[in-house]
């Protein structure tokens, strides 16, 4: 245990080390719905996007050398993991016994080197568990707008949440946002009443406030007509 804590808190295993315990962090708390299962410079949260068209940021590169179609955040962990795999390997069997100056020299050449089969077996990976991801890719139809929905998040907020909804389908599980000041806890039946294409979400309301809703809107329907 001792010689693996030495290793895995040396360079250059070390920065891979911070980074996988990151991302480990990170969907663990996604897992408890305390953060939102997304991921750094998509966006939109989470990147689904199969090719370079539309992806920006971190997940645009990943999508340019074959790791798109899953969220960006799952991509950093199996990197992650890879390389530090890589690393940890090269640095017990062979870096640890070289003198300190070409131990930090070499270390520094595989810590970046670690990258490419670690992309090479991320994308191996990733290859048949995208089709399992495709479920959570927002569907931006207007033809789905109006359909109830369960909350499947602890709780759907302005700011975070998720629902599902039967397509007639497998189902969908989609990312929903509520009107600001407004909350729905998990359980709670919604309705989806607009997509939002920049934000990749969907405006719900509760099926209990859908009544008083609709007399919201076509009072402002009848005033427009008298104006």
């Amino acid at each position: 245990m001792a010689e693996f804590l030495e290793v895995a808190l040396s360079f250059p295993t070390l920065p891979y080390s911070v980074v996988l315990c990151f991302a480990v962090i990170y969907w663990m708390l996604a897992a408890t719905g305390i953060v939102d299962d997304g991921g750094i410079g998509s966006g939109d949260g989470a990147d689904f996007h199969s090719g370079e068209d539309g992806a920006t940021g971190l997940a645009g590169m990943f999508a340019r050398i074959g790791l798109g179609g899953a969220p960006t955040m799952l991509v950093v962990l199996l990197l992650a993991f890879f390389g530090w795999s890589f690393t940890y390997l090269t640095q017990l069997f062979f870096l640890q016994s070289l003198p300190p100056v070409l131990r930090w020299g070499i270390g520094a050449g595989v810590a970046i080197a670690a990258l490419i089969p670690g992309a090479i077996v991320s994308s191996w990976v990733l290859r048949p568990i995208r089709r399992l991801f495709m479920r959570l890719r927002p569907v931006a139809q207007e033809s789905i707008l109006g359909k109830s929905g369960q909350v499947t998040s602890p709780e759907v907020t302005d700011l975070l949440g998720y629902a599902s909804v039967d397509d007639g389908g497998a189902g969908l599980i989609l990312q929903v946002r509520a009107r600001p000041g407004t909350r729905y806890l998990r359980g709670e039946r919604v309705r989806l009443v607009q997509y939002l294409p920049q934000q990749n979400h969907y405006l719900v309301v509760g099926e209990a406030e859908l009544p008083a809703l609709d007399a919201s809107l076509s009072q402002l329907s009848r005033d427009k007509e008298i104006n």
